[in-house]
């Protein structure tokens, strides 16, 4: 599992691990990975012997890593030069090293030639508000060809906190970060300026606490929490998911939540709705009812909302949904037409599945605040409505209302964004809640098979909504065999 913590909880750890240490030495753990990335690099494009590296210092910690990784890659035979913003407040230490090594500093971009890799050691965790209008001139005409870039910790202009982007940023080919990851480095929008990341562990693991303020589950984490059917099992101990979903305009969405449920590790899926005949026609072995969900038979998790569309049926069957007392998944239309009180006062558990459009008309906000700032919304969204929530989007993010990790899902492909893929969500994590997943389990386990379903289907093509369906079983095999 990869785990990622605050700016706040990283420097107390650092201050802990640096009060045992002798001065500097945290410095040159963190140096020395930096400078086998930049090897690494280097020798897929080239060699590192004679190979042209350009370091973008500034005037904090992150200035002095890259210092004294450029004073190790000069010693390895590269021609290094150094472009301090700030040189009265350069790293003391990291530059006499870097002097040493052979290490050159320049004024200015003009005549630094044809570079083969850029490290930007421009801001650290602590930066705020995006690079200054010097530094962004400096970064574009340094990577005007297309020069690798390497970031120290994380891309200069970014907020390690949350993951937010105000104004100009470094976009960064690999990222090498130091001790544990930074919240921001998996959350979107900063997590797209990262490039590959790397982790360069320097001591600090025994300092940070548990649990960590963020969390991404990995093949085993996710495999541990599949659902698994013993000898005695039958379809109804496997667990009963009913689906609300569905209407004369949207029977497709009736027909792609089934799809997702039947593949979601249940015994069997109840249909509610107008879209019988199209589900049945697809699915013979699902269960149809006419209404309402709560004479349909026993369940033991419920899913509303796509495709439902508009009026008081649609209402009142979100209504007698939320009045059940087993899990419920609100989605799409769902969202529009629940109760916000009803909701908090749940006993049950209740998942609310919202893009970014749809949670921003939840908070009352614009949808801009909710895509710049992902992580402040989803947690506002877990404490405000007492439920897990599942916000989707390039990076797709699981909060509870209860003072546990974040999750985000590290699955995933931009060919996902289509029609009808959030029904196939729905009915995939409805039917884990029904087999026993608690609702963070679920959700996060539904959108790490959903992202990897759509992967496989993929390929690097488009995808439809059928495909990452019938794509489940494949990435659920895959996560078993690790």
């Amino acid at each position: 599992m990869r785990r990622a913590y605050s700016v706040e909880t990283v420097r107390a750890a650092e201050a802990a691990l640096m009060q045992r240490l002798p001065e500097g030495a945290l410095m040159q753990r963190a140096a020395a990975g930096l400078a086998a990335a930049c090897c690494d690099l280097l020798r897929r494009n080239g060699r590192v012997y004679g190979a042209r590296v350009l370091l973008l210092v500034g005037s904090g910690d992150n200035g002095g890593d890259a210092l004294y990784a450029g004073a190790r890659l000069a010693r390895r035979g590269a021609g290094v030069r150094a472009l301090l913003l700030a040189p009265d407040r350069a790293h003391p230490g990291g530059l006499a090293a870097f002097r040493a090594a052979g290490g050159q500093v320049v004024d200015g971009p003009d005549g630094l030639g044809a570079l083969d890799l850029v490290v930007d050691g421009i801001t650290g965790i602590g930066g705020r508000g995006g690079l200054r209008e010097d530094a962004t001139e400096l970064v574009h005409t340094v990577t005007r060809d297309r020069t690798p870039v390497i970031s120290v910790d994380l891309p200069s202009g970014v907020e390690a906190d949350t993951g937010e982007v105000h104004g100009e940023a470094v976009r960064a080919d690999a990222t090498v970060t130091f001790g544990t990851y930074k919240q921001g480095l998996l959350i979107d929008p900063a997590a797209e300026h990262a490039g590959a990341l790397r982790l360069v562990d320097i001591g600090l693991g025994p300092e940070l606490p548990e649990p960590p303020d963020l969390e991404a589950l990995q093949y085993e984490d996710v495999a541990a929490l599949l659902p698994v059917p013993g000898a005695e099992s039958d379809k109804y101990r496997r667990g009963v998911v009913g689906v609300v979903a569905g209407s004369e305009r949207y029977p497709g969405a009736a027909v792609l939540a089934v799809a997702g449920a039947l593949r979601g590790g249940a015994g069997a899926v109840r249909y509610v709705g107008p879209g019988a005949d199209a589900v049945i026609a697809r699915f013979p072995e699902a269960l149809v009812h006419a209404g309402p969900p709560s004479k349909a038979g026993r369940v033991q998790a419920w899913v509303v909302g796509p495709g439902l569309g508009d009026g008081r049926a649609a209402e009142a069957a979100v209504a007698d949904v939320l009045a059940a007392d087993v899990p419920v998944l609100v989605d799409a239309d769902g969202l529009r037409l629940l109760d916000a009180e009803t909701v908090r006062t749940r006993t049950a558990p209740t998942v609310l599945t919202p893009h970014a459009g749809e949670a921003a008309a939840l908070l009352g906000t614009a949808r801009e605040e909710v895509e710049s700032g992902r992580l402040t919304a989803v947690r506002e969204l877990a404490a405000r409505y007492r439920a897990t929530v599942l916000l989707k989007g390039s990076t797709t993010l699981i909060a509870e209302a209860r003072d546990t990790p974040v999750r985000v899902n590290p699955t995933g492909t931009a060919w996902l964004a289509t029609a009808g893929s959030g029904d196939v969500l729905s009915g995939l994590t409805g039917s884990l809640l029904a087999a026993g997943l608690a609702p963070r389990d679920a959700a996060s386990v539904g959108a790490y098979l959903h992202g990897l379903a759509a992967r496989h289907g993929s390929d690097g093509a488009p995808v439809s909504a059928q495909d990452v369906a019938d794509r489940i079983p494949a990435a659920w095999r895959d996560v078993r065999a690790g």
